[in-house]
């Protein structure tokens, strides 16, 4: 194992000890145990709860809410205009609505069974400024497959083949944009497992002139693209942009980019 992963997990599992409840049960989930209704935790520092299925589910809210990773260089404020991409289980969608209270938040999420838990946890934290869409977002409009092989929801995916598929209705960012009658987006959230590259690179340069600031997790890992043409793309479209590798996986890394 790489330092850098050794250093990072050093760093996150007194993090994740110290700032989710029920610990004993957050412990019993990462090794192995399973729980009948599934496992509900709680933040410390905000009170955010989210129901759980998987320890993975746990270790995704902790980099979100905990590290922060959506937040590089930047905090959210209150009164943006916020729009989630691949929102899965609700992490940032939730935290984001707690964090903009007065603003509003638009989470898009292909999966059926991540968009029951996603409605759920926004029940769950009273999240009134949020309005969610089970649907993909792409490059273009219509239907796409997306890959169920993976055991863990938050790795389905509509950019990598699989053997297993679902159907689902994808819109684009403009459409995005367009369907709620915003002028300016203040944040971009992309989690997409590959799709980011689509999203981004089929837009238009006035679609991306209404998005001011975006943070995303690239994937390396599918045939969609690879995060230095993203770079060179928004680069050549006005944004600054700084990419931060993930200490573990060489394929996986964030992304912030902001309107110069």
């Amino acid at each position: 194992m790489r330092l850098s992963a050794l250093a990072y997990y050093a760093r996150s599992i007194p993090k994740l000890l110290l700032g989710i409840q029920p610990l004993p049960q957050v412990v019993g989930l990462f090794l192995g145990q399973s729980f009948t209704p599934p496992l509900t935790i709680t933040l410390h520092a905000s009170g955010l709860k989210y129901r759980v299925r998987t320890a993975m589910d746990v270790w995704i809210i902790k980099e979100t809410c905990l590290d922060r990773h959506y937040e590089r260089g930047m905090t959210i404020q209150d009164g943006w205009s916020i729009i989630d991409i691949g929102a899965g289980l609700g992490d940032f969608t939730a935290y984001a609505s707690w964090r903009s209270p007065r603003g509003r938040v638009w989470a898009f999420e292909p999966d059926p069974g991540s968009f029951a838990l996603l409605e759920h946890n926004l029940q769950l934290n009273g999240a009134r400024n949020v309005e969610v869409r089970s649907c993909a977002v792409a490059d273009v409009a219509g239907k796409l497959s997306l890959n169920v092989d993976s055991e863990h929801a938050t790795n389905h995916s509509t950019t990598a083949p699989g053997t297993h598929a679902i159907e689902v209705p994808a819109i684009t960012l403009a459409q995005v944009l367009d369907d709620h009658s915003l002028a300016h987006c203040d944040l971009l959230k992309l989690d997409a497992e590959g799709a980011e590259y689509g999203i981004l690179m089929g837009a238009s340069r006035d679609t991306l002139r209404q998005i001011k600031r975006i943070a995303l997790e690239y994937h390396d890992n599918t045939p969609a693209g690879k995060h230095d043409e993203l770079v060179r793309f928004l680069q050549s479209n006005g944004f600054q942009v700084e990419v931060c590798p993930n200490p573990v996986h060489h394929y996986l890394g964030y992304l912030y980019a902001m309107q110069n």
